[in-house]
């Protein structure tokens, strides 16, 4: 799937998919509309324009790592999976960002952001381009469109499919939007060309509902779970953000929805996804072959060092991870200095591996030593811990092809996920406590390599352990944020952290944060939208 992906750039050749931050409207010129029949006329053509609708996961753009086909935003600021590993973990106790002067970056990772703020503006963007390349690929394949152009062979059998995965793909995207900013312009593939950023508002209720409709109508046209090759999506992708709705329901809508999710959890369970023997297979360069990528990662985030060059999540993750004091870029299979300590944990993350418990887990990659637990300051990169969860060298100790740009997917939803959500449903009354307690310590059977030494109790099951217990198992993978949201330990006082609400040890941060502001540019471009309240 990989080597299929840079054919978005010839998607992106279409007017219909020209894009700026102010506005996406886009009339086609006839010669536009040749373009796209000559190209959809090819063999094969279907299967490359599924790919690049795949791409605007991994790609900003049509020529190098630098480029973005978002016309005003820079590339670093509008990569999916980087925007969203901000607005989902920088934002949090999980990491902290050393180079401030990075577009967005201190308003994020300081919780002092406003509708100005570029990463914002990226994701909102990437989001709705992602909706935008949904609905044209819809209306290219309706079927009236492929029997004028006798389409035939694989591509007419595997149409049903490219659909439905098109539609899920489009779901994600909205999912994020619901999630991250409550609200987003809504528009499908029967809406005139053109019109994405002037749809109507739909609230996050509405959002809600069209998803649980749409992924429930979609997961039948999907092919089975593990029935599809590394980086297309299956059935298990549509269940698994339909229980992420509604494990956090009552956030979204008001109403609880713990009963579903347990559902949805032991669909997914059940579907032939297991755990990965060996939890560092789940971050490696070879995550989407290895035994990580053939038995638990449902949905990942793709990269190769060769044809995916991009500033994705794992390209920025690994890079950052490599300490300036440890020096220890060659063993994360990137340069020695990597990128000179750009990220670090705050203490009171580190702080949930306290203890012997945690002396042998495999899920605490904490480099402590000559370091201070907390941050302090943040240019002064000896204070708060470093990790090293993610690498660009394979389960067989082999580096990938290019020392900058990785090799490593970056996992959306696995399995271990799974676990903690259905453990979460049964602790708030919905589930079997027995059957959770076996899922978290399968769990941390597999962090500490088949011993029981790391084993819970019933006794301690409880909610505030599955929140520590999800920070240690799900950390940068793009679920704090949410989870502390859920928990009522985002925004306020309850909780804080190094250099939440702009002070050093942390201070209480406004409840309205608990959803971003929509960006300034696109309520300019569409006069449909309202700003959440208090922004």
């Amino acid at each position: 799937m990989k080597r299929y992906i840079n054919i978005f750039y010839l998607m992106s050749m279409l007017a219909v998919f020209s894009a700026c931050t102010d506005d996406l409207n886009v009339t086609p010129e006839d010669d536009d509309e040749l373009l796209a029949e000559q190209f959809y006329s090819q063999p094969g053509a279907y299967k490359q324009a599924m790919a690049g609708v795949y791409g605007n996961l991994a790609l900003t753009g049509s020529g190098d790592a630098g480029s973005s086909n978002i016309a005003g935003l820079d590339p670093g600021t509008s990569q999916y999976g980087r925007c969203l590993w901000y607005l989902q973990c920088l934002s949090t106790e999980e990491a902290i960002w050393s180079y401030e002067a990075d577009p967005g970056v201190r308003e994020i990772q300081r919780g002092i952001w406003t509708s100005a703020n570029p990463v914002l503006q990226g994701m909102f963007s990437r989001a709705m381009f992602q909706v935008t390349l949904v609905n044209e690929f819809l209306r290219q394949s309706a079927p009236d469109k492929v029997a004028s152009r006798g389409v035939s062979g694989t591509d007419l059998t595997e149409m049903p499919f490219y659909r439905a995965e098109a539609r899920l793909l489009r779901a994600l995207a909205y999912y994020h939007l619901m999630d991250l900013y409550g609200k987003a312009p809504f528009v499908t593939e029967n809406d005139p060309v053109g019109v994405t950023f002037k749809g109507p508002e739909y609230s996050r209720v509405q959002l809600f509902d069209w998803l649980e409709t749409e992924l429930e109508a979609i997961i039948p046209e999907l092919k089975p779970a593990k029935g599809n090759i590394p980086g297309r999506a299956d059935r298990a992708m549509a269940q698994m953000i339909l229980a992420k709705m509604y494990l956090n329901s009552q956030v979204y809508t008001g109403t609880p929805r713990y009963d579903d999710c347990a559902d949805m959890c032991q669909t997914i369970i059940g579907s032939g996804y297991t755990l990965a023997s060996n939890y560092r297979n789940l971050f490696n360069a070879d995550n989407d072959t290895n035994e990580a990528g053939q038995k638990e990662i449902i949905f990942a985030l793709q990269a190769d060092g060769n044809v995916t060059q991009a500033y994705g999540p794992t390209t920025v993750i690994i890079n950052g991870s490599v300490g300036s004091i440890e020096q220890n870029g060659a063993s994360l299979g990137v340069g020695a200095t990597g990128w000179g300590g750009a990220i670090r944990v705050r203490g009171q993350f580190s702080q949930k591996f306290n203890g012997s418990a945690f002396a042998s887990d495999s899920r605490n990659t904490l480099f402590t030593a000559d370091r201070t637990l907390n941050v302090t300051s943040i240019e002064d990169k000896a204070t708060g811990y470093a990790a090293a969860k993610y690498s660009n060298i394979t389960s067989t100790g082999t580096p990938g092809p290019n020392q900058t740009f990785v090799n490593t997917d970056f996992p959306l939803f696995r399995l271990g996920d799974v676990y903690l959500m259905y453990a979460e449903c049964a602790l708030r009354g919905s589930g079997d406590t027995n059957l959770a307690l076996d899922y978290v310590n399968a769990l941390r059977v597999r962090a500490n390599n088949g011993s029981t030494a790391g084993n819970i109790t019933a006794s301690q099951l409880s909610l505030p352990f599955i929140l520590d217990e999800r920070a240690r198992e799900l950390y940068w993978e793009s679920h704090r944020r949410q989870d502390l949201i859920r928990f009522g330990r985002f925004t306020g006082g309850t909780y804080n952290w190094d250099w939440k609400g702009n002070a050093i040890g942390g201070a209480s941060i406004p409840s309205h944060f608990n959803v971003y502001p929509l960006p300034l540019n696109s309520l300019n471009a569409n006069r449909n939208l309202s700003q959440n309240p208090n922004y």
